[in-house]
């Protein structure tokens, strides 16, 4: 047996902001099936995370964690859950604040929280054969485990979920949290920055992104975020492997979540529907479609081309959510919008996870018409919930979303192909016409009832990854 090392700064039940903590919770799930494979998850631990957790949790070790010329005392908790052991790196300076994100220190408490990951690896239960980190929050541990290489023989790999966001920081940075020879400055700088995600690019022994039209879209300038050409480099140890769901957790047959629980019933999905429709006082029709968005609110989600057609479209009889926060430029405009068309629109300017199923179970539509998107959870959650996706086809979404053709009754969505906001236009009226012809649309649902997206097909592939970098010794049980 192997063990395999997850270094991530989210984890989905102990701490989420997104889609990153979905992953890092439910993927080592999937691989724990696998009879060959350990899996242990280290994460920072943030006061955000419920006392709940905390009083389940044991002091480990207490670790020295060098940064630059100075040091930094970290504990390390141990709980174990589901069968998965999962780490904690604790520092009351640098975690014990509100919220996850968002400080002007970021980088340095990141640079931190890996540099106490390979001070951590001795301590651990057992000690990993691949460390494999995500994004650029755990970027340092793969470029320092190579620097520093702790453990003889150890592998690593780099999971890019948003290349967008990339830790980056001044150069004088090098100096001040790091006591390391000045050659190894050429392995994180990019463009006179600092830069933790170029540097798990440059040290990683492979490279994934969570889907394979999103690691093809990356080496390109127009999505590469500066970073294309090291991506190009790196291209053949750079492989897409699609994100999964939890279909467990996600599942509308048991969620506690819903009025309404259902398989496959489109009768008790409209049931669903009507209950949310009295409940946010929208005129109550199970017949009348009801397309949503559940969206962060920010420009890569496509939400200019929204504003651009959305008073058109309102003219159909239609009814819309939107549910999400963000830029508050979107904020106000969604707002303005539901005092505009308040028998047609609700403007739901917060996040919440019971809210969000309800309207996943409700909805005949999900729009999405994002600008990139690595791979996206929304869209599979829609289909999980047998609501139909309108997607743009990128990265993820056009992996997963198929175009309905209703010549040969293909297809488990509705999807365009340029950024434009007319073609978005186009697309909904044109799932518009689907919904309102019963065979069609009958043929459709039948299409989104059959789409499946659990891990196991995708932990298949990240363990044909591991095995390629540990060679055959890693098949040993």
């Amino acid at each position: 047996m192997k063990n395999v090392l997850f270094v991530a700064s989210e984890c989905s039940p102990f701490i989420k902001t997104g889609g990153l903590a979905d992953v890092i919770g439910s993927l080592p799930q999937a691989l724990k099936a696998n009879e060959r494979i350990d899996v242990q998850v280290i994460l920072p631990l943030y006061d955000e995370i419920s006392d709940d957790w905390k009083t389940q949790m044991d002091l480990y070790a207490t670790i020295d964690v060098p940064l630059g010329w100075r040091n930094q005392e970290a504990r390390l908790y141990k709980i174990v859950n589901n069968q998965i052991t999962y780490y904690f790196i604790s520092n009351d300076y640098y975690f014990s604040r509100k919220g996850v994100y968002g400080y002007y220190d970021d980088g340095e408490r990141f640079v931190f929280f890996s540099r106490a990951v390979i001070e951590a690896l001795k301590h651990l239960e057992q000690k990993p054969d691949i460390l494999h980190s995500h994004d650029w929050q755990a970027g340092m541990a793969v470029a320092l485990a190579k620097i520093i290489q702790p453990i003889k023989g150890l592998k690593t790999v780099f999971t890019i979920h948003n290349l967008k966001y990339q830790g980056i920081m001044p150069i004088e940075t090098f100096d001040d949290f790091f006591q390391l020879p000045a050659e190894h400055i050429g392995g994180m700088e990019w463009h006179g920055m600092l830069n933790c995600l170029k540097s798990a690019l440059f040290h990683a022994d492979k490279i994934t992104t969570v889907s394979p039209s999103y690691a093809e879209e990356i080496k390109d300038p127009y999505y590469g975020e500066g970073l294309e050409s090291i991506l190009l480099e790196r291209a053949r140890d750079l492989v897409g492997i699609l994100n999964g769901i939890d279909v467990k957790e996600y599942n509308p047959l048991t969620d506690p979540a819903l009025l309404v629980k259902y398989r496959s019933s489109r009768v008790r999905k409209i049931e669903n529907k009507m209950r949310l429709q009295e409940k946010f006082g929208l005129p109550i029709n199970g017949e009348k479609p009801l397309y949503i968005m559940i969206t962060r609110l920010d420009e890569q989600k496509g939400l200019h081309l929204v504003q651009h057609i959305l008073d058109e479209f309102l003219q159909e009889d239609v009814q819309f959510i939107i549910l999400g926060t963000g830029d508050e430029a979107f904020e106000v405009y969604f707002d303005e919008v539901a005092n505009n068309y308040p028998e047609k629109v609700v403007s739901l300017l917060t996040f919440n996870e019971e809210l969000a199923r309800q309207l996943y179970a409700s909805a005949d539509f999900l729009i999405m018409p994002s600008k990139f998107e690595p791979c996206g959870l929304a869209q599979l959650l829609a289909l999980q919930y047998k609501a139909v996706p309108i997607v743009r086809e990128t990265g993820g979404l056009k992996d997963t979303v198929h175009p309905f053709n209703e010549i040969t009754g293909e297809g488990n969505g509705f999807s365009f192909t340029h950024y434009n906001a007319h073609d978005l236009l186009n697309v909904l009226r044109y799932s518009l016409t689907i919904f309102h012809t019963p065979e069609l649309w009958a043929t459709l649902i039948k299409n989104v009832n059959k789409s499946q997206f659990s891990w196991r097909k995708s932990a298949q592939e990240y363990m044909e990854l591991y095995e390629s970098l540990a060679g055959n010794v890693f098949k040993e049980v």
